[in-house]
C-alpha cells in the first residue's frame, strides 16, 4: 500500500508540475515566428551587371530577378525550400520608408497570426498582407528602420513559378 500511495505522490507532483509549468511558460508555441531566411535584398548601381557578376565569379544561377537557393527543409527534409537573393537598382523605392540599402526577408508559418502577435507587441506593420500563388507577404519595421519582408512561401508554387520562366536554383 505504501508503494501505490508513494507512486501516485509521484504522479501528483509531476503531473502539478507539468501543469505549473504550462500555466506560466510565456506562449511561445502558440505563434510560430521565424522558420527561415527567405531572402536578401540590396541595392546596387547596376542590378544586371552585379547579377552577372557573381554569376561568373561565385557561380550563382542569375535570372532577371537574382538567384534562388534551393535547399531541403529541416523540419521535413522531403520537402524543398527556397531562398531568394536580388539585386535591386539604388533608385528603388521598393526598401521604403526604410533608408538602408538591403533588405531581409523571413521564411514564416503563420502570417495572419504572426501579424496580429506582432500588432500587439507594437511592431510597425508597413502594409497590408498581400496574397500569391507562391506565398503571403507583410512587410514590417525593426527599431532601427529596417524594413523586413515577411514571407509565408507556397515552396510548391514558387518551384513551378521559377521553372516556368525558365529559372534554375542555385543548389
Amino acid at each position: 500500500m505504501k508503494k501505490l500511495i508513494f507512486a501516485l505522490c509521484i504522479l501528483a507532483s509531476f503531473m502539478l508540475g507539468f501543469a505549473f509549468k504550462s500555466a506560466t511558460e510565456k506562449n511561445s508555441d502558440d505563434v510560430k515566428r521565424v522558420t527561415g531566411i527567405g531572402g536578401i535584398f540590396f541595392k546596387c548601381k547596376d542590378p544586371k551587371k552585379m547579377r552577372d557578376w557573381y554569376k561568373d565569379h561565385l557561380g550563382l544561377s542569375t535570372n532577371e530577378y537574382g538567384a534562388v537557393f534551393e535547399w531541403y527543409q529541416g523540419s521535413d527534409n522531403s520537402k524543398k525550400g527556397f531562398s531568394q537573393w536580388s539585386p535591386f537598382s539604388d533608385k528603388t523605392k521598393y526598401f521604403q520608408p526604410s533608408e538602408k540599402d538591403f533588405m531581409i526577408n523571413y521564411r514564416v508559418q503563420n502570417l495572419e497570426k504572426l501579424v496580429e502577435q506582432l500588432k500587439k507587441e507594437n511592431v510597425t506593420i508597413v502594409d497590408k498582407i498581400e496574397t500569391y500563388e507562391y506565398g503571403k507577404f507583410v512587410h514590417i519595421m525593426d527599431i532601427e528602420g529596417n524594413k523586413i519582408e515577411l514571407w509565408e512561401p507556397d515552396d510548391i508554387e514558387y518551384e513551378k513559378l521559377g521553372n516556368s520562366i525558365g529559372a534554375k536554383t542555385t543548389k
